[in-house]
């Protein structure tokens, strides 16, 4: 299947209809929530995740939700690079382009004091935050030059501006990504020489994330600063809708800045 030339999708209106979306880490909360908004706005959108259960729900919801819309499914490894790189082909071999990469792999581990920090922690998250957003970012980036409007969305966190002592290595984990992602926006910068980029990486950044199950199951919680998942979907799919130059190489603040 190929659905035709990056010119052919989208409008100024609606700048993600037949946009061509890949979203790693799909199958939590907030990739569920990044399906629906994404296919609501016209998107082809591949999903992928490291359960197979998990990823098949959320691509069913999606279709689900809306009717008509082609939202499918790849169960990938991220932590292999040779994998990650031949999704990306697979992607732009079928549906002729890639017009977006949502990375939302994450995973959090704690301690409760900085001199008590397991550095095990460390090696887990390190492959989970870091390592996913390099081998992703390196696969998408020559096609999302390509695409003309290609966009690179990381979700980071707050604490990477503020570390506290009991995250010391979630918060170094989710600088470093940012760090990456800094970089992969100055080589778009650079791709696009006097006219500026073509095609941008942009960083959301949250306090904390929140749920309709999380509500349920706490309803006498305020979550204060958290920002609900649909929201973050909304943010998401407001990166397309600003220009490459606005958007390349920023923050976009969904909480308190501290």
């Amino acid at each position: 299947m190929n659905t035709g030339n990056a010119a052919d999708a989208g409008t100024a209106e609606a700048p993600l209809k037949g946009a061509v979306v890949a979203v790693a880490g799909a199958g939590g909360p907030a990739g569920r929530a990044a399906l629906m908004r994404l296919a609501e706005a016209g998107a082809v959108v591949v999903a992928s995740d490291a359960d197979a259960a998990r990823l098949a729900e959320a691509v069913d919801a999606a279709r689900y939700a809306h009717g008509g819309a082609t939202v499918t499914g790849d169960t990938v490894d991220l932590l292999d690079l040779e994998a990650t790189k031949a999704w990306a082909d697979r992607i732009e071999k079928e549906f002729g382009r890639v017009d977006g990469l949502v990375h939302l792999v994450g995973g959090w581990r704690g301690s409760t004091s900085f001199t008590e920090t397991d550095l095990a922690d460390w090696d887990f998250l390190e492959k989970l935050l870091i390592r996913t957003v390099q081998h992703t970012s390196m696969a998408f980036h020559d096609a999302l030059l390509r695409s003309g409007r290609g966009r690179y969305v990381l979700v980071s966190q707050s604490g990477a501006h503020k570390p506290v002592a009991n995250n010391a290595a979630y918060n170094a984990g989710k600088a470093a990504a940012e760090a990456w992602t800094l970089a992969m926006a100055d080589s778009f910068r650079k791709a696009g020489g006097d006219d500026g980029p073509g095609a941008a990486a942009a960083i959301l950044v949250i306090k904390a994330l929140v749920h309709d199950a999380m509500r349920a199951e706490r309803p006498n919680a305020k979550f204060a600063g958290f920002t609900d998942v649909k929201d973050l979907a909304e943010a998401i799919a407001g990166v397309w809708e600003k220009s490459a130059i606005d958007v390349n190489g920023q923050r976009l603040w969904l909480t308190p800045q501290p």
